[in-house]
């Protein structure tokens, strides 16, 4: 039996099957809820199986579903190598996942590949690291820029920069003028850490660096966001965290301080591609979003020997 499938109703199926909701799959298509509805009928028409299990409490995916979810998410990715293949020279689409706080290397690597004469046009998806690593690793991006030490089986992680990690205060904060300041002058009990939920490796960086919060005392401290851990540092005269650099360059947070750590520690910024990524490809993207001058592990500093998180 012969089945014709239309691109548009695969990709209006994998979005509710992400979101589990039509409505929600809507407002990501920015289109109204009834048109998702009629194209995800229509391709269970066509498969003659049902996909979606819907129900008024809830929305999920039959078997069936989970095995076309897969091959649609393919499908998908091969549709758009076909129309960067038709494209051909004249122009780059990088689908790219990434957070705000990384606006300045993502500004850093398009002007790096524009360089090489090849117009590039970034295609850029906000998502957490762990939404990010699954959907490079299901062909809905092509590369991702995560910062900490990151563990994933399917997808090549290729360690492309490193950044200091610095001690973020309130002006008013006793160690807000030090030239650089020793996790020993901190007070433990008023340290901020962001949830692990949204970004797993930055969480884990920050806690192998300061050690776990206790989460008994008053606020729980852990935070959530990192939004939301820089203001609820901003609203403790002794709050602190520590996190990259670039965050707070970044966010443009004027009544927080950037405070050096002393010994200086380096968190290693990653980028995520494909296992399919060939080894001249991945150097390309390395020498675009990565250091120019990469410093290696045990980055030497005036002090001595400072600390790196892989």
């Amino acid at each position: 039996m012969e089945v014709s499938l239309e691109l548009r109703s695969l990709r209006y199926f994998v979005t509710v099957a992400e979101e589990l909701h039509f409505g929600r799959a809507a407002e990501r298509l920015n289109i109204v809820q009834p048109a998702v509805s009629q194209q995800v009928a229509k391709l269970e028409r066509e498969l003659g199986v049902l996909l979606i299990d819907r129900s008024p409490r809830h929305v999920r995916l039959t078997a069936a579903g989970g095995r076309v979810l897969a091959a649609a998410r393919k499908t998908l990715a091969a549709a758009a190598r076909v129309q960067q293949a038709a494209v051909g020279a004249e122009e780059l689409r990088i689908r790219i996942g990434a957070a705000v706080e990384l606006t300045a290397r993502l500004e850093q690597g398009m002007s790096r590949l524009r360089a090489g004469g090849r117009p590039v046009v970034p295609v850029l998806t906000e998502l957490s690291v762990p939404a990010r690593i699954e959907a490079v690793r299901e062909g809905r991006l092509d590369l991702a820029l995560v910062r900490g030490p990151v563990t994933a089986l399917g997808v090549k992680v290729i360690q492309a920069w490193s950044e200091p990690l610095c001690a973020v205060l309130p002006r008013g904060h006793p160690c807000a003028d030090r030239c650089a300041v020793s996790l020993r002058n901190l007070d433990r009990a008023a340290l901020r850490v962001p949830s692990r939920e949204g970004d797993p490796p930055l969480h884990d960086a920050i806690v192998s660096v300061a050690g776990r919060p206790n989460s008994a005392t008053v606020n729980g401290h852990f935070t959530g966001t990192v939004l939301n851990t820089v203001l609820e540092v901003g609203a403790d005269p002794v709050g602190w965290t520590l996190l990259p650099a670039e965050y707070i360059a970044g966010m443009g947070a004027r009544h927080l301080r950037e405070v050096p750590l002393d010994p200086p520690t380096a968190l290693n910024g990653h980028i995520i591609t494909s296992l399919d990524t060939s080894e001249v490809c991945a150097a390309a993207l390395v020498a675009a979003f990565g250091d120019a001058d990469r410093p290696r592990p045990g980055v030497q500093t005036r002090g001595g020997r400072g600390r790196v998180v892989p």
